[in-house]
């Protein structure tokens, strides 16, 4: 463990000192990242509080992760809330999702959830397909995006065989348009979201690929979900080159990670990223995203750091990665020799253990918010990509979807920043996820494969 005499050698200055360089020009934007610099900066720089216990902390000036505490705060998560939180009772898809990960990724079991989760979605299913936040709600894609990938993490035949596979398909049907993305909702906004979310349902439920009789994009010459698909994204990457919700928004985080791991369930990626988006453009935006001394990522120009964004940003990095690398060879090696880290993982770490903890359990945006399930999953996602590699292979045969479910992950060999002799540890021991599903790589293919020894025998599918 590091002492307070030496760890300082250990942390590049760039982590503990105000940036060198600041405008003169103050505006409410310039005020309050003023504020959150120096919010973070003892936190950052917590080794040497006299206050807390040298032996809190490893030989890189990191905190250890209060891996029970945050246990405790996403089960929390999972028991009743009280009357004042019905405002988001549409989120409790969201809510069950966000603590199962959560819990994965620190190693516990979440099978035990399974008849709880089961019992939870079975009267969100709408009876026109989809699954809504709760009963009677209207089917939503991000609702049933949420829902899936939870019954795909306590998996078995009890899980998957809730979803009526057939509904599902009429109702993507219905939200596939004839500009190629999809609606979120019937009658809602075309936005990336609806595109990521139709691909992860259609991939893990192995639906046909045709649309539906009755999809209405048909009458647009449409005839299957991924047709016209890469060109909608491709209209929604902005001149900063980052991507939008839509064509002609603003670049967002969340947007580009949705954007990415759509293109990976197309095709693979070394083909379908850069067909379809300006991979230098990307990359360029996505750096200027991370800013020191916080280390953490911003989700827009201009803003603040937000510890959400160690998954929507940092979940981005490995797929992008892949779009320059391209797949394994028969060796296991990437095809291209591409550096292990485009962004500076150890200034996540730093900024996600250091500034996102809280006291008492769970993980928060900043180091003025408080806690709750959503930043406390993500943060612990984005210590996952840290902490670990990904790669993916080439698909045997000509199913769409093979080249999604041949990632794999090791554990990441990162040279500190200020000792390239060293390998940089987070001491975390965060679980890795699958950089596209976002579930354990074998949850998304036990659901994937249980679908595949069932294919839908419906009228106008091929």
């Amino acid at each position: 463990m590091a002492t307070m005499d030496n760890v300082n050698y250990r942390i590049p200055a760039y982590f503990w000192q105000p940036p060198p360089l600041l405008d003169t020009l103050e505006t409410e934007t310039s005020t309050v990242q003023k504020e959150t610099v120096n919010d973070c900066l003892p936190l950052l720089n917590g080794i040497n509080d006299p206050c807390r216990s040298p032996f809190d902390f490893n030989e890189f000036g990191l905190p250890c992760l209060e891996r029970e505490a945050h246990i405790g705060f996403l089960q929390q998560s999972l028991d009743e809330y009280p009357a004042p939180f019905v405002g988001i009772d549409a989120s409790r898809p969201w809510m069950v999702y966000w603590a199962l990960v959560g819990l994965y990724m620190l190693g516990e079991d979440v099978s035990v959830f399974r008849a709880r989760v089961v019992k939870t979605f079975y009267s969100m299913q709408n009876p026109n397909g989809g699954i809504g936040g709760g009963f009677g709600q209207d089917a939503h894609q991000a609702g049933t995006y949420a829902a899936l990938l939870s019954l795909a993490l306590v998996g078995g035949e009890e899980a998957y065989s809730l979803v009526d596979r057939e509904k599902m398909w009429h109702w993507l049907g219905r939200l596939k348009q004839a500009d190629g993305g999809f609606q979120i909702c019937e009658g809602g906004e075309e936005d990336t979201r609806g595109a990521l979310c139709a691909l992860i349902a259609i991939s893990l439920l192995n639906l046909p690929l045709s649309l539906p009789p009755d999809s209405p994009a048909r009458d647009a010459g449409i005839e299957t979900f991924k047709d016209g698909l890469g060109e909608y994204l491709s209209r929604c990457q902005t001149y900063e080159g980052g991507v939008a919700a839509s064509p002609g928004g603003e670049a967002h985080g969340s947007y580009a990670f949705c954007a990415l791991a759509c293109l990976c369930l197309y095709g693979p990626p070394h083909e379908t990223i850069p067909k379809f988006l300006d991979v230098d453009a990307l990359i360029w935006w996505l750096s200027s995203r991370q800013y020191a001394p916080e280390g953490g990522f911003a989700g827009r120009t201009n803003k603040l750091v937000d510890g959400c964004y160690s998954h929507w940003l940092g979940g981005c990095w490995p797929l992008a990665q892949a779009a320059v690398s391209g797949p394994r060879d028969s060796a296991g090696d990437k095809a291209r020799d591409v550096s292990e880290n485009l962004y500076s993982s150890e200034g996540l770490a730093r900024y996600i253990l250091c500034c996102c903890q809280a006291k008492g359990g769970g993980l928060r945006d900043k180091p003025s918010k408080r806690p709750d399930s959503y930043h406390t999953c993500y943060n612990l996602s984005g210590l996952s990509i840290v902490e670990h590699s990904h790669s993916y292979g080439t698909s045997d045969g000509d199913d769409l979807f093979g080249s999604a479910l041949t990632w794999q992950s090791s554990k990441a060999e990162i040279p500190s920043e200020r000792d390239a002799s060293k390998t940089f540890e987070t001491s975390a021991g965060v679980r890795e996820v699958h950089p596209v599903f976002v579930i354990p790589h074998e949850a998304a293919m036990a659901m994937r494969e249980w679908s595949l020894a069932r294919p839908l025998d419906v009228q106008g599918a091929e």
